[in-house]
């Protein structure tokens, strides 16, 4: 078994398709509209299936924002350099809502995010 995707539900899809590419770095892998059911997905991501996995972002259309909740944590994202990556992000237009680091109680190199839609992304340094 493997991770294929993780599904996101937005409240403008074109503004998170700009989030995702625009800032970071990601590519628009393929979307569809579906009028029968009144949505829209949008699959993202560094590469396509089955060698990465992919975000789905999924419009219902008349639907402009979701609560959060308290389940959700965040997707991560392994970068070489975290503190580089906010100020690239921080450029673009991102919030950083945690600047670079060590995590608490360690070492790992970590930073965090929001999408327009408030859920967040965990930068991790990864070298190599």
């Amino acid at each position: 078994m493997r991770i294929l995707h993780t599904m996101l539900r937005v409240g403008d899809l074109q503004r998170s398709i700009d989030f995702y590419t625009g800032v970071l770095g990601m590519q628009l892998l393929r979307k569809s509209d579906n009028p029968q059911y009144k949505y829209t997905l949008a699959f993202v991501g560094y590469g396509s299936n089955p060698e990465h996995a992919e975000l789905e972002l999924t419009y219902n259309w008349g639907t402009e924002s979701y609560d959060m909740g308290t389940a959700f944590g965040h997707v991560a994202l392994g970068v070489p350099d975290v503190a580089a990556a906010c100020e690239k992000i921080r450029a673009a237009g991102g919030n950083i809502t945690r600047e670079a680091g060590p995590v608490k109680g360690g070492t790992t190199v970590i930073a965090f995010i929001t999408d327009p839609d408030g859920y967040k992304v965990e930068l991790i340094q990864r070298l190599g």
